[in-house]
């Protein structure tokens, strides 16, 4: 008798489900010639009981403020997910947020797996199809982002729940594999995780002892729970993935630890009709070719010529369950909400302001004007001063360092900021510890969550966070890293500590935002610029020296930095004949040597350049203006890598940057050795003048 025909209920029913999101998947790395089968059959039943009978979470409503986070951190188990989402209804939502009519995934888009333009690319990627909640596939970047998406939920209970009205109460569910653990980031956000003492965070982990290479014990053979234990977390096991009833035990385990996050290790097996494809194609993620899944769906009781086979009553099946249960959830909350907004509308009116990445009125106010000082400020220091004042502005501006508050001036000192510990979690000053990594994480998730959240850290230890920044580019969320100690200018703690490659790399990262302003001004002007984004991230890279406060009364406003690079300074008495672009300290190094240019007679022209991204992104007039065609003698200065300064000085300018390392010195000494003095760039002005005549 075929599936379709059987007359199902109970168990046969859950079975039936799991099988159809085992051959769902089967068909669709089949289909494609392309995935990893292995984790989908083995996991299926783990999503079935998870979804259907634990999570919080409306399929007709995906954008519901308190529905249970899912992710899947080891994305290349991409179908289980498109799956899931296709079997329980998901709707899509349009890029404002509103929901649609018309599924999430469809058949058509299972069918349509790892194709160009498809709802169901290689890895799940947040923005391209709704129920996804962050992009996956580099293995520990989900579980990082699942401990940041924990610790908004807990910053939202403690700053937005008031007695009747429990507003925020979502829990965390991450699947995980063995890459996941062996990740050094998935130390790192396990570590953090403990510290804070999560309760809201659940990490179930797929313990099928398979790696790409072979059996996992070739290259990690250590007691996970006990590393989780001393991690500070709470740990249940699971014996068999297949154990409907122990799965649910190991989750209701998680729901009844109020204290720490809890980590369900699950030992899974995965069934084919050869034994040997175990070794094989699952590991290395294959297809498994007609015949192996002729016999994996024998083995299933499955039509074995049946292909995306969906049989009666399925759909119905989830409907009645996560559909019934989020539909009942979901509406209870906005009735609850409604209430709550003639209560506290402030409140209310911050929660739908945070869920469009609005800002609240007057967000701008009291921003600070720094009067001229030939001596100056830090950039560092400015930022510090703006970002406070933001933060009394805007109440759900939040973040923190990787043990290095103090040095990124990134403490919040606002009244009631005070600090996110365990247990006491309304604090806005996060204690990322030496976890540069697990921080980018982390900050991910809370922005994915609608906070808006920044991080510190010395500009050279980008290296650390750069997959988690590249995946916050390719998600098109607007986390803002803090990145202070910008070039050979902090000195004497040498070349480990100096910044070289780390500019040109970022602004080789596409959607990625850099920001180096010359000024506190610029600073001012730069977070204003930073603060409205949506869909950018943002490296706001910040001096240690102090950079004198340019003449704003002589010289252009800086209210340029909105459009990435401006003119600073003009010629006298005609064209310029020369510009000099500069960014951060090396801007004054450009207008003092514009003012003894001038003195000489020669039209000279300064352009700052605090964002070449936002630069390039004017239209074609504009940059013309600020740097005309006709104008060939250009020098630009940099205290970092020369790599993509040719594209604004052209063949006849001249690059003063670094080619080296730095070395150990005090300053002044330093930008000596490597020409960054005025008389240099007035050297470089008359060679690119002499090219060009």
């Amino acid at each position: 008798m075929a599936v379709s025909d059987q007359v199902v209920t109970g168990k046969q029913i859950e079975t039936l489900s799991i099988n159809t999101i085992r051959t769902l998947s089967i068909d669709a790395v089949q289909k494609a010639n392309s995935g990893h089968p292995g984790a989908p059959m083995a996991f299926a039943p783990v999503a079935y009981v998870l979804w259907q009978r634990f999570l919080c979470d409306d399929p007709a409503n995906p954008v519901w403020p308190n529905r249970d986070r899912f992710v899947l951190s080891n994305g290349h188990a991409s179908m289980l997910l498109y799956s899931m989402l296709y079997l329980t209804g998901v709707r899509a939502v349009e890029s404002e947020y509103k929901v649609q009519q018309k599924p999430a995934v469809s058949l058509d888009d299972i069918k349509s797996f790892r194709q160009l333009d498809s709802k169901t690319p290689g890895h799940p990627e947040y923005g391209i199809t709704s129920g996804i909640e962050t992009t996956t596939g580099p293995l520990g970047q989900g579980v990082g982002n699942s401990v940041g998406m924990a610790i908004a939920g807990k910053w939202l209970e403690a700053r937005y729940n008031r007695p009747g009205f429990e507003i925020f109460n979502y829990n965390v569910y991450a699947f995980c594999s063995d890459g996941d653990m062996m990740e050094g980031i998935g130390s790192e956000a396990a570590s953090l995780a403990g510290q804070l003492r999560l309760p809201n965070l659940c990490w179930i982990y797929d313990a099928n002892q398979i790696t790409l290479d072979g059996p996992a014990s070739w290259s990690f053979n250590e007691d996970v729970g006990m590393r989780f234990q001393a991690y500070g977390w709470n740990v249940a096991h699971v014996p068999d993935a297949n154990d409907l009833d122990g799965v649910a035990k190991g989750l209701n385990a998680f729901l009844a630890t109020k204290d720490r996050p809890t980590l369900v290790i699950v030992n899974s097996h995965i069934g084919y009709g050869s034994p040997h494809k175990q070794d094989t194609n699952a590991a290395h993620g294959e297809a498994l070719g007609e015949d192996e899944v002729r016999l994996t769906k024998k083995f299933y009781g499955w039509p074995e010529d049946a292909h995306f086979l969906v049989p009666d009553g399925v759909l119905e099946h989830f409907q009645e369950g996560i559909g019934r249960r989020g539909r009942e959830l979901s509406s209870k909350w906005s009735e609850l909400f409604g209430k709550y907004g003639q209560q506290f509308g402030d409140l209310a009116d911050q929660v739908n302001r945070m869920q469009r990445r609005d800002l609240p009125e007057g967000w701008d106010k009291d921003l600070p004007s720094f009067p001229v000082d030939p001596k100056g400020i830090a950039s560092r220091e400015s930022s510090g001063k703006v970002l406070n004042v933001l933060a009394d502005n805007i109440p759900w501006l939040v973040g923190g360092s990787a043990d290095l508050a103090t040095s990124n001036k990134t403490t919040l000192k606002t009244e009631g900021a005070g600090d996110f510990e365990a247990g006491s979690y309304a604090g806005r000053n996060f204690h990322f510890g030496v976890r540069e990594h697990a921080m980018a994480s982390s900050l991910n998730g809370m922005v994915l969550c609608k906070l808006r959240a920044f991080g510190g850290t010395f500009f050279n230890f980008t290296d650390y966070m750069r997959p988690s920044m590249r995946l916050a580019a390719i998600m098109e969320i607007p986390t803002v890293y803090v990145l202070t100690h910008d070039s050979i200018g902090l000195g004497e703690d040498g070349p480990t500590h100096q910044p070289i490659e780390q500019l040109a790399s970022l602004r080789a990262m596409p959607n990625m935002i850099v920001m180096r302003p010359g000024d506190a001004n610029e600073v001012v002007e730069a977070w204003k610029t930073i603060i409205q984004m949506k869909r950018n991230p943002v490296a706001l890279v910040l001096s240690r020296q102090a950079l004198p406060t340019i003449d704003r009364s002589k010289y252009a406003v800086a209210s340029g930095v909105a459009k990435g690079g401006y003119v600073l300074a003009d010629a006298q008495g005609g064209k310029p004949e020369l510009i000099l672009i500069g960014t951060g300290s090396e801007l004054s190094l450009c207008v003092t040597a514009y003012e003894k240019l001038t003195g000489e007679g020669i039209r000279a022209r300064v352009v700052s350049m605090p964002s070449t991204e936002i630069f390039d992104a004017q239209d074609a007039a504009y940059k013309n203006s600020v740097l005309p065609r006709e104008v060939r003698a250009r020098v630009s200065v940099e205290a970092a890598s020369v790599f993509g300064w040719e594209r604004y000085v052209g063949d006849d300018g001249v690059i003063i940057g670094m080619t080296t390392f730095g070395a150990s010195a005090p300053i002044k000494d330093l930008m000596k050795k490597f020409g960054f003095t005025t008389d240099h760039v007035i050297q470089a002005a008359r060679e690119a003048l002499a090219r060009t005549k």
